[in-house]
């Protein structure tokens, strides 16, 4: 389940890449290149279109069928630039607050 922010949109842009749109307005694409070929990756080679990315409306992970997913808060870290202790840092006051 994201903790971050939820995903929004996805959509497969070619060659092993995504573009992603979470609900606070950021974006970008992602190269999922170095996944290839490795573990449960390996069903991009055939068993599983990379074109068939899509959300999971249930834990908003990043899905291409019920066995491979990537998990959309490391997703939006990497576009943001920021590990999760710093977001996590910035965000104080709303963790303090549950």
């Amino acid at each position: 389940m994201a903790l971050i922010v939820n995903p929004i949109e996805v959509k497969s842009v070619g060659n092993r890449k995504i573009w992603i749109l979470f609900a606070d307005g950021i974006s970008g694409e992602i190269d999922l290149t170095h996944l290839q070929g490795k573990g449960i990756f390996k069903k991009w080679d055939g068993l599983v279109s990379f074109e068939s990315v899509h959300i999971n409306p249930l834990n908003h992970a990043i899905v291409w069928d019920e066995e491979l997913e990537i998990d959309s808060d490391n997703i939006y870290l990497q576009l943001i630039g920021k590990s999760f202790e710093e977001w996590r840092q910035e965000h104080e006051p709303m963790y303090a607050a549950n």
